[in-house]
């Protein structure tokens, strides 16, 4: 089954809006795990509109006794300030974004022309701390390449152009999953685990599900969107029985 981690970025989202502690991020979370979710997700960008390193550190802890059972992944760019929070930390696992001034979400994986020398060492500093490492990236076999070069554990495939081919359909939507498909087989020749995110929702999920070496997919934005209407262990637990099933 693949797994899900759920992210509770916008649960923060939700509570900046008004300050105070109101929808508790931790509550949050310890909602998702009850109802079954084996992983949780946050991504403390450097603004601090959602997520913060108080919650990265509340969330860790109150994650501590599961750690044989829940994963915690820490998502971000390789600044300073975050680096030094996942060594502090130490989730499970950091995927590796890249961000743009302004950006209101991540927009695509990382360049080709990302310094190789400063990646590799950022990577092999983290593996050393005992946390995996996931790099985000487009769903091309060169960038998959690109991120076995820099020793990374797994890649994370940006998933926004998969679900606008989705609700294009057609050979639209052949083509684009083809890619994905190509890419994950490539991710699979190199040693490399698959994780997927950005748009994934319960409808589009039923076809990507099926693609050959997913490891784990990140879903925030539509599961809590969803959630403010029909309830989060509900929700949670209708993820989960996608990904657990077994025919398109």
């Amino acid at each position: 089954m693949v797994r899900l981690s759920v992210n509770v970025n916008k649960v923060a989202t939700l509570r900046n809006s008004r300050g105070g502690q109101v929808p508790s991020v931790i509550e949050a979370a310890r909602v998702c795990v009850t109802a079954g979710a084996p992983g949780i997700t946050v991504h403390p960008r450097a603004d601090r509109r959602h997520i913060t390193p108080d919650d990265v550190r509340e969330i860790a802890a109150d994650l501590a006794p599961l750690r044989g059972k829940v994963e915690f992944n820490i998502e971000g760019d390789p600044r300073p300030e975050l680096l030094e929070l996942v060594h502090a930390v130490r989730p499970h696992q950091c995927t590796l974004v890249p961000v743009k001034a302004g950006e209101i979400t991540s927009q695509a994986g990382w360049p080709a022309d990302t310094p190789a020398d400063a990646m590799r060492r950022t990577v092999t500093r983290l593996k050393s701390a005992g946390v995996r490492v996931s790099l985000f990236v487009d769903p091309e076999p060169a960038a998959v390449e690109w991120a076995a070069s820099m020793n990374a554990d797994r890649v994370e495939l940006y998933t926004e152009p998969y679900a606008r081919a989705f609700a294009a359909g057609g050979q639209t939507l052949e083509q684009s999953f083809e890619k994905y498909r190509a890419a994950a087989a490539r991710a699979s020749q190199l040693s490399l685990g698959v994780n997927a995110g950005h748009d994934l929702d319960l409808e589009n999920l039923i076809l990507f599900r099926t693609l050959p070496h997913l490891d784990e997919v990140s879903i925030g934005h539509a599961l809590v969107g969803r959630a403010l209407f029909e309830g989060l262990a509900k929700v949670v637990r209708e993820y989960l029985d996608v990904l657990g099933a077994t025919s398109v």
